[in-house]
């Protein structure tokens, strides 16, 4: 069975190589570089074993990559800090949503008006609401992009008629599917980045519920999360196109 690795981060610059990733289950890091290959220099290293190959890397990639715990302590933050930071936030507030459900969602007066009628009435003076047009009408940059299974589920749906709500408010709204978000290797975790600089990873169990809020700051993990924000929104479809093609689907 192949590993389920997760690109981590390279060094340099343009090339893409050396590079290093973890393999999700076992926790091993693999780096890839260019091999070391004179004889002469072969014959210096100690306990080379049969297969194993030498590469060279440049010290900073291990320095700014190289995995700094085995374990990373969680910061769980509440629901009161976790809205916090869409009061408090300085630039941007940015979300990649990866369910195929939100449990949430699905004891709320607007899914049930949705499942009766298929369409939903929002109270757009809500705090969301009103927090997030106050922090558009500011200048600052609010958006998120939704990956959505082909043909979408219920709650994808709902969700679809949710962004016409949130695009009211200035966010920038965009629609992935999901076998492109799968080819892009986005992974599944769901989370908001604010101003580039901190990570809100949303954690749900195995029935959608919402469990806690991890707060992470360390700059190789943000730059990670960084690079998967900016593939999901090269390849997103805004979100207008994307329901458009839902339909003529259909």
């Amino acid at each position: 069975m192949a590993r389920r690795l997760r690109f981590i981060g390279t060094g340099s610059g343009d090339t893409g190589c050396p590079s290093v990733h973890e393999d999700l289950d076992t926790g091993e890091v693999i780096v890839h570089g260019p091999p070391l290959d004179d004889p002469e220099d072969i014959a210096q290293l100690r306990r080379l074993g049969p297969g194993e190959v030498p590469i060279v890397v440049p010290r900073n990639l291990l320095v700014d990559w190289g995995p700094k715990d085995m374990t990373r302590d969680a910061k769980a933050i509440g629901p009161e800090a976790f809205n916090k930071l869409f009061e408090t936030f300085e630039h941007s507030a940015w979300r990649l949503e990866t369910r195929r459900r939100y449990a949430s969602d699905e004891g709320t007066r607007t899914y049930a008006q949705f499942k009766a009628t298929g369409d939903v009435t929002w109270n757009m003076d809500s705090w969301y609401c009103t927090t997030i047009r106050s922090q558009t009408a500011a200048g600052k940059k609010v958006g998120r992009v939704r990956v959505v299974d082909h043909p979408p589920t219920e709650g994808q749906r709902y969700l679809m008629i949710n962004a016409r709500r949130n695009a009211s408010l200035g966010e920038d709204m965009r629609n992935l599917w999901r076998a492109d978000a799968d080819r892009l290797r986005l992974g599944t975790e769901d989370f908001w980045i604010f101003d580039s600089r901190l990570v809100a990873l949303l954690c749900f169990d195995d029935a959608d519920n919402l469990m806690d809020v991890e707060l992470i700051t360390e700059p190789a993990e943000v730059v990670r999360y960084s690079m998967l924000r900016d593939a999901a929104m090269h390849h997103a479809i805004p979100h207008d196109a994307f329901a458009a093609l839902v339909a003529a689907a259909e």
